[in-house]
């Protein structure tokens, strides 16, 4: 993880204490397995590991490959082209790292200010791109935006996970906020008409962070 980052971001981050450290105060904490298999890695990100409370992000990947080693090695890559960009974005706020979607834009999310994260594609077949590609064009977060009319836990810093994919009959749609299932959001993901491919299979991964509600004056 702390190889990832500092790839990424060009700053080094270190590896102690169960902890990638990066620049300031930031750090990645890894949670403890709990049965989903080596490549299932429960990721907390802390802007500010001295104050976790209020401002940790919890998010959850997991990774494909050969062995072991090669799936845990994917899987921080998929959290880090997607969650970890985010989170760079939240420290660097430039644009360097992520887009910043303001509650104005038509692919936003109606009255937060969100950081979007990479669309990672992955599966087989000659259209393993197909949902990914479909993503950019049709952003989610307005299409999403009824499920998450009841409001969140809390005023910030809020981490949605979204996953989906897979091939017709098989389908995948899974929409995390700090690391637990929204159901209403899981089921009007699963409810679009992303593609569903034939031959292979097509699935996309993105995070999103609602940094702050912006409110109309």
């Amino acid at each position: 993880m702390a190889e990832q980052l500092s790839e990424i971001s060009g700053e080094r981050w270190t590896a102690g204490d169960g902890l990638a450290k990066g620049p300031g105060a930031a750090a990645v904490a890894l949670g403890v397995p709990h049965g989903e298999g080596p490549a299932h890695l429960d990721l907390t990100f802390l802007p500010d590991a001295a104050r976790p409370d209020g401002t940790a992000v919890a998010d959850c990947v997991a990774g494909f490959g050969a062995d072991s080693e090669a799936a845990v090695r994917r899987a921080v890559e998929i959290w880090a082209s997607t969650t970890g960009v985010t989170m760079l974005e939240l420290l660097a706020h430039n644009g360097r790292f992520a887009g910043h979607i303001h509650p104005s834009d038509a692919d936003g999310l109606p009255g937060w200010h969100a950081i979007h994260g990479g669309i990672v594609a992955w599966g087989t077949g000659d259209r393993h791109n197909a949902v990914q590609d479909w993503t950019v064009t049709h952003p989610l977060l307005p299409q999403l935006a009824p499920a998450f009319a009841d409001g969140f836990g809390r005023d910030g810093l809020i981490g949605v996970k979204i996953f989906f994919g897979g091939r017709a009959g098989r389908e995948t749609a899974e929409v995390r906020v700090d690391g637990e299932i929204h159901e209403p959001a899981s089921k009007a993901l699963l409810a679009l008409d992303w593609p569903r491919v034939t031959d292979g299979l097509a699935y996309a991964r993105t995070f999103v962070l609602l940094v702050h509600p912006v409110h109309k004056p």
